[in-house]
């Protein structure tokens, strides 16, 4: 897995998720992060940058009805690409793709979404749906 440079949604990959992404089915957001060691503000960690942006999408969650439900640092990967493993993973619920669309084309988020920009060198998002083992 090459964990660069992929950060932003293209336009061509938002615009797919919004029309083939079943409508009203609640979604876990797969997040896999790499930081930059530096954000572009002084002295400041891509890893505190991320962590503001952390704190500041949190009600915007809230507000649509999502929630992060698991977050975690990589420290090792096992089975893998040993060369580049991200540094921290984190699950995201929403219960719609409409809640998410809302939350990410709101002009609240516009405000916020440069700190996530500036603080990875890599942001994989992946929309998974729950599955039922039974």
């Amino acid at each position: 897995m090459h964990l660069a440079n992929q950060v932003v949604a293209p336009k061509e990959n938002f615009v797919d998720f919004i029309k083939n992404y079943p409508s009203q089915t609640p979604l876990v957001m797969l997040n896999i992060l790499k930081f930059k060691a530096q954000s572009g503000k002084g002295d400041e960690t891509g890893e505190n940058a991320y962590n503001r942006y952390s704190r500041n999408v949190a009600p915007l969650l809230k507000k649509v009805g999502g929630k992060a439900i698991w977050a975690g640092n990589v420290t090792q990967t096992v089975i893998g690409d040993f060369t580049s493993q991200p540094d921290r993973i984190l699950l995201v619920y929403y219960p719609s793709k409409e809640a998410f669309i809302e939350m990410a084309t709101s002009e609240a988020y516009a405000e916020i979404k440069e700190d996530r920009e500036i603080a990875l060198e890599y942001g994989g998002l992946i929309a998974t749906e729950t599955i039922d083992f039974k």
